[in-house]
């Protein structure tokens, strides 16, 4: 076991989220999204799994440790719900706030039409399923940097 890592996340997407670069889009999704073959069309080519944990579980989970883009209007992005594309069902309420608090600021998610979702989800760089039964627990983080306190851009 490691200090201050969440124990949702396993050695696997530990790599994964490592591996990624800034710009890189890692999909957080439900149950119910078609994750294994979406998954393998992504760059990792394979399903990271996060089964015991509902969406905005994992997401507090996988932004503990991964910066959102900060270059980007929109780095968190969330799967519209069929038929009214301003609908905001609970999971994804509870996704906002995890979103939120991990960025310490409002980080509104954009939405993306449903199978517009699916295609930009086999361009991400991995996918992580997890064991979230409610529909359009579905998401997409782009990565941004963090850099050093002491690093030059800083030092201004």
């Amino acid at each position: 076991m490691l200090k201050n890592i969440d124990p949702l996340l396993n050695a696997d997407i530990l790599h994964a989220l490592c591996a990624m670069g800034h710009g890189d889009e890692v999909v957080i999704c439900d149950a119910n999204f078609p994750a294994d073959s979406v998954a393998r069309q992504t760059v990792l080519g394979k399903l990271l799994r996060i089964d015991g944990a509902g969406a905005p579980r994992a997401i507090r989970a996988v932004l503990s440790v991964m910066p959102l883009d900060t270059f980007v209007d929109h780095p968190a992005e969330r799967m519209e719900v069929v038929g009214d594309a301003g609908a905001l069902p609970a999971v994804q309420r509870e996704a906002q706030r995890e979103v939120d608090d991990a960025e310490g600021r409002d980080t509104p998610f954009a939405s993306i039409e449903r199978f517009a979702f699916y295609e930009r989800a086999k361009r991400a760089y991995c996918v992580i399923a997890t064991g979230e039964a409610r529909g359009y627990g579905c998401f997409i983080f782009k990565k941004g940097v963090e850099l050093a306190p002491d690093a030059p851009e800083n030092s201004k």
